[in-house]
C-alpha cells in the first residue's frame, strides 16, 4: 500500500487498496506545532489510509451590506410599496372622489394620478445601500467520507483505522475533579500547577490530511460518524465501514496562510 507525500515511517492503518492509484487515497495523520511550523507528530506516528467516496471543501465567505436599512422602504415598507406599485393610487382617487363638486372632484383624482404615477416602478436601492462589505469568514471546512473495508481481517483494516479516527476525534483526556476550589487546594499544596488547575482537560489532537498530492493541516476532526447497520461478519465485527467526517481548519485563511495550509511539507 502506497503511501502519497509520507516521508516518516509508522504504522499504517486502512485496508489493502492494491492496484489502486495512490492519488485516490487520503492519509490522515497527527501534527503538532514546533518552533511556529506544524510538521508531522513524533509522538504519534500512526497513519489512517482509506479512499475518499465523498470529498468536498467550502469557503463561507460573509459579505453584508450594512447600509441596507439605510432606504424609506425600512422605515415604512407598506407604503413604500404600495407608492412604487401603483397600489396606493385608487386608494388616493377614491378619497380624492368624495367632493361634493364633481369637476372639482375629477380634477383632483387628476391631479393625485400625476403625482402618484411619479412613484411607480421607483425604488431607493442605491449603489451605496446595495454595496456589499466583507465581514469575516469561517474556517474552512472539508466534507469527507473515508470507506475501510475489509480483505483478510476485519479488525485490523476496518475497526482499527476507525477507532484510531474517533480516538483523534475526541478530547485527548478529560479532569475527574470538576472543582475548581479542590484543584486551586493542590495548586496551594504544590501536586498541581497553576495552568493545570485552570485547565485540567487537553484538547483532542491537530490532524493533517494528504489527497490527491496537497497536504492539508493543521486540521480537527469537527465531527465524525459510525454507522451502526454497517454489515458484520460471523463474530460481530464490520467488515465494511464508510466514515463521515468533518474536518475544519483551525482559523480563518488569508491567501499566505492558504499557501502554506495547502502544501505542508512532511
Amino acid at each position: 500500500m502506497k503511501i502519497p507525500n509520507l516521508t516518516q515511517a509508522g504504522q499504517v492503518l486502512g485496508s489493502k487498496w492494491d492496484g489502486l492509484s495512490p492519488h485516490l487515497l487520503a492519509s490522515f495523520f497527527v501534527v503538532e506545532n514546533k518552533d511556529g511550523a506544524w510538521k508531522r507528530s513524533e509522538s504519534d506516528l500512526a497513519t489512517v489510509v482509506a479512499p475518499l467516496t465523498e470529498a468536498s471543501m467550502e469557503m463561507a465567505l460573509n459579505w453584508q451590506s450594512p447600509f441596507e436599512a439605510a432606504g424609506p422602504e425600512t422605515k415604512a415598507p407598506a407604503l413604500m410599496a404600495m407608492l412604487s406599485s401603483g397600489a396606493l393610487q385608487p386608494v388616493v382617487e377614491a378619497a380624492a372622489g368624495g367632493s361634493n363638486n364633481a369637476a372639482d372632484a375629477s380634477a383632483a383624482q387628476r391631479k393625485s394620478a400625476d403625482f402618484l404615477q411619479q412613484f411607480e416602478g421607483r425604488t431607493g436601492i442605491t449603489r451605496l445601500n446595495s454595496t456589499q462589505v466583507f465581514a469575516g469568514m469561517p474556517p474552512i471546512k472539508i466534507q469527507v467520507n473515508a470507506l475501510f473495508r475489509a480483505w483478510d481481517d476485519p479488525a485490523r483494516e476496518v475497526e482499527t483505522p476507525v477507532e484510531k479516527l474517533i480516538q483523534w476525534a475526541l478530547p485527548a483526556s478529560l479532569s475527574k475533579d470538576g472543582s475548581v476550589l479542590a484543584r486551586a487546594a493542590k495548586t496551594a499544596r504544590g501536586e498541581m500547577s497553576f495552568v493545570e488547575a485552570l485547565f485540567p482537560s487537553a484538547a483532542p489532537v491537530r490532524i493533517g490530511m494528504t489527497y490527491k498530492g496537497r497536504t492539508y493541516s493543521p486540521m480537527v476532526i469537527e465531527s465524525i460518524g459510525k454507522p451502526l447497520d454497517a454489515p458484520v461478519d460471523r463474530n460481530g465485527r464490520h467488515v465494511e465501514l464508510v466514515i463521515p467526517m468533518t474536518l475544519c481548519s483551525l482559523t480563518a485563511l488569508d491567501r499566505e496562510l492558504w499557501d502554506g495550509f495547502k502544501t505542508m511539507a512532511l
